[in-house]
This record gives structure tokens, sequence and C-alpha cells, in this order.
């Protein structure tokens, strides 16, 4: 154990050192980047297709290479699955991450080469734990395990040479051994695609290991978690797991999660960090405990390109390079990957907190809003807006879902949420209240709809009971992985299927 962490230690120094490096010339790193994804796959169909061999500059790539969604890459993406290669990216793809789908299709399914997962989310998971280990020097993480809530993968059937699987699942499967060391349980039980099977068996295998830290979506690790403390009998998760020290999490927004997790891990020296990480790339790491944002990562094989969310829907939407971004403005994001996503909308909404160096904070989807009356309220102001509502009157919320109520008879319209609390608010009305106000605070266009109940009333709250969205979640097969729930919508498709559950 000595031997790997001496190693590890000299490992970390070199990699600190890169951080720094990147962090202090952004622009630079950016444009060599752009410069070799480019020639890399000039002898691709896509690069011969828009002649990339030309192309010497972002602004002609921009002007020569039209933005791109699932659907318009789908076509290419098909022709891999079968088996052809060279098509977007000149290495042999054999996996494709499983994620959720769009209009058309059920799922979508995202190419990851070989560099990807070694320059990109290996290179991620690695940073986690280095930024980890050099902000507490003194953390004995490397002495236990980690738990690892995976997905499921599977051959496909178009090619017996070609897998799809949720990331989580692809990254287990490829992980190093020295990594594979160091997790627990047994690969088999990680990637069960039975998620309530998984969950016992877990559990069950991991209740004896001396686990360390813990990583995943916070929605699945809080399900897990009360599982071992129902079969421990345990009180918090420090009873059962002494050691445990660090929580890596993403995938959804921590805030509606923190007092749970207060509860499970009773301790001041738990430490959390938050990533970044989703099917087509691993983009940002939160490298300061004591700040909520987390810092771009620009040295993963990915270029940058950010969208003005108020240009979302332009018939010739113009990008901006990392260079042009402001502070607070919300911006969509747009990737170029060592894995042949070229100019893609991944349907992420990002704002930037800090630009020396380059630090953001995820805000949503750009198709997980509610704008029906011009109120353009996000997720993050829906998170911030239930964090303060929590906090002032003892609340715990679990899960949530929102959407709007349409105008009807001369009524204004509204909107209307379904809560899941951990621990309900003494005062329901108060908890509303605060809701609103907050929401009037800290989003200007949602103040002015409220205003004397011209376009928006009052907002409409139900109190769903104890495992509901679980059970929502089960009914859509969406249990597990890096499935979760939506927040917000602009219609009322959700509301209505989770409303019929809860009766």
């Amino acid at each position: 154990m000595a031997i790997i962490n001496s190693i590890f230690t000299w490992i970390m120094k070199k990699r600190i050192h890169q951080i720094e490096l990147f962090m202090k010339y952004p622009h630079e790193v950016q444009e060599e980047w752009f410069q070799s994804l480019i020639s890399t796959a000039e002898a691709t169909e896509w690069g011969k297709k828009y002649d990339y061999n030309s192309i010497l500059t972002p602004e002609t790539y921009k002007e020569r290479v039209p933005l791109q969604d699932y659907n318009s890459l789908k076509p290419y993406i098909d022709r891999m699955i079968k088996g052809e290669q060279n098509i977007l990216w000149p290495s042999d793809i054999k996996w494709f991450a499983k994620s959720s789908g769009t209009t058309a299709d059920r799922s979508k399914f995202i190419p990851v080469s070989e560099e990807a997962l070694e320059d990109c989310h290996f290179q991620g998971g690695k940073d986690m734990l280095t930024v980890y280990c050099h902000n507490r020097p003194n953390t004995k993480i490397l002495t236990g395990k980690s738990v690892v809530l995976g997905g499921s993968s599977q051959i496909n059937s178009f090619n017996s040479d070609s897998y799809y699987g949720d990331l989580s699942s692809i990254i287990i499967r490829n992980l190093p051994f020295w990594a594979e060391f160091h997790r627990t349980p047994d690969v088999e039980t990680t990637l069960n695609p039975n998620f309530e099977e998984k969950i016992e068996n877990v559990a069950q295998l991991t209740i004896h290991e001396n686990v360390t830290n813990l990583s995943g979506v916070p929605t699945w690790n809080v399900v897990l978690s009360k599982r071992i403390l129902e079969i421990t009998g345990k009180d918090h998760l420090l009873e059962v797991w002494p050691n445990l020290e660090f929580y890596s999490h993403g995938g959804v927004s921590f805030k509606p999660y923190r007092e749970q997790f207060r509860k499970l891990i009773p301790s001041d020296r738990m430490y959390y960090l938050e990533n970044y990480n989703a099917s087509e790339g691993y983009f940002a790491l939160q490298d300061q405990s004591d700040a909520d944002d987390l810092l771009l990562m620009l040295d993963y094989g990915i270029y940058y390109e950010f969208l003005p969310i108020e240009n979302l829907h332009d018939a010739h939407p113009k990008t901006l390079g990392l260079h042009e971004v402001e502070l607070g403005k919300n911006y969509a994001l747009v990737i170029s990957t060592n894995a042949g996503l070229w100019r893609y909308l991944i349907g992420d909404t990002v704002k930037f907190v800090n630009l020396h160096p380059y630090r953001i904070q995820i805000t949503g989807r750009t198709k997980q809003f509610i704008n029906t009356f011009g109120e353009e309220v996000i997720v993050d102001n829906a998170d911030e807006a239930l964090k303060q509502a929590c906090a002032e009157t003892g609340a715990s919320v679990r899960d949530y879902t929102a959407g709007p109520v349409y105008f009807n008879d001369g009524e204004a319209g509204a909107h209307e949420w379904i809560i899941e609390f951990e621990e309900q608010p003494v005062d329901v009305d108060k908890f509303c209240k605060i809701l609103d106000a907050t929401l009037r605070e800290i989003n200007s266009d949602y103040d002015a709809k409220r205003f004397n109940n011209l376009a928006l009333r009052f907002p409409i709250v139900h109190i769903a009971p104890e495992g509901t969205f679980y059970r929502w979640m089960k009914s859509r097969g969406k249990l597990g992985g890096q499935n979760k729930v939506p927040r917000l919508a602009n219609d009322r498709t959700y509301l209505e299927d989770v409303l019929k559950l809860i009766g």
C-alpha cells in the first residue's frame, strides 16, 4: 500500500502542475486541442465532407460546419453501431454510451472512443481524486474501498464486436487494474441490470468492507444508503463505514440532497466534490470545497463553444469562444470531441462565475425549463428557491418536478409543483410563500409575470407520498444509472403522469 501511495503522490504532483498550466494559459490550450481534433479527423468521412484539411481557424470551422444535435448525427452513429469505422472519428469505436432518448428515439447511443475513455472520462476520474488528495494531504482514502453505483452493459444487437450501456458501466468495464483493486463490490454485482436486485446485493456485500469513499448520482446513493441502514439497524453510515470521508457526486444538483446527506453522514469531516460528467464527456469538476462552482477542464480532448441561450432558436446562431464569454450569462454548451461529436449541442446550460480561471455552474437543460408565460424559469432557479424554502422551514426535499398550469376561463396561469419531502416543512404555507418569493427575487421575468397575478398566480404545490418518484421512475424503466427525475417541463406530460400515480 505504501508503494501505491508513493506512486500516486508523484503522479498527483505532476498532474496538479498540468492543471495549473491550463488555468494560466486557457486559450492556448483550447487552440491546441482545436487544431489537434481537426487534423486527426481530416481523413474521416465527416472530415472530407467539410474539408477539414483546409480549416485553419475556429472562425472557418464555425462558418463551415453547422451546429449538430443527436438527430443530425444519428445516421452516422447508426452506421458506426453496425460496424462501419472512420466515419466521425478515425480510431475504431466499439463502445456506445446509452443515455436518455430524443423525441424520435427512446435512447441515444453516444460514441465513446479509446481516446475519449483515456483522455477524458478516465482522466476526469483521476483528476477528481488528485484534487481531493491535494486539498486534503492527510487523507486515508486509498487505504479502503470505493463504492460506485454503475449502470448496466450488454452486447448490442447490431454487431457482436460493439457494446452499449450506461456510461458508468462502460467506465467500470474498462477500468485499469489498480482502480479495480480499490473498488467494491465485484463487476457483475455492480453492473446488474436489475436495479432493485443490485441495490440489495451491493448493500449486503459492502457493509463489511472498509469503504472510504462513494461516487455517483445522489438520488441512487440515497436509496443505497437507506437500505444499508435498514439491514444493519444503524442510525447513520459512519456507524457502518467509520472511515468514510469523501463523496464525489454529479448528474443532478446537490442542493436538494445536502440535508439528507448531512443526516446520513453526520460529520464535518465529510468532504463533498461535484463533477460534471456526461455521456458525451467529462467537462468540469469542483476543485474548491468552499465554493459550489466547477473548474472547466480544458485539456480533455474537447473544444468548447458557448451559445447565448437567447439565440438558441435563431436560424443561424452565433457561438462564442472561451475568450468571448461573460460572467453570469446563460449559455448552451457546444462541444467538439475526440469521439467524433462535432459542434454538438449536448442540451445543458451553464453560466460562468469566474473567468480567471474559467469556472462554471450548471444551470439546467435546454429542454428543462418553464417558459409558458415568458417567465424563463430554469432548473437552477428552482433548486435555489427550494433550498431557501427548506432552510427557513426545516424541510428537506427528496425529489420534485414542476410544470405549467395554462390560462383557463380568464384565470391566470400558474406553476404546479409535485414535491416529495425527506422532512416535511413545519409550515407548508410558509414553505410555498418562500418558494414563490425566492423565485421572484432571483428571476425578474417570473416576478414580472407574478405582479398582481396578471399572468401567473400563486404556485400550486402537491406533497407526494414517500416513494412516489421511485415508483414513477420504475414504471418508466428509468431506475439507476444516470437516470434522473426531470425537474422542469414546459408542458404537463410529467405532471399528469405523477398526479395519476398519487391519485
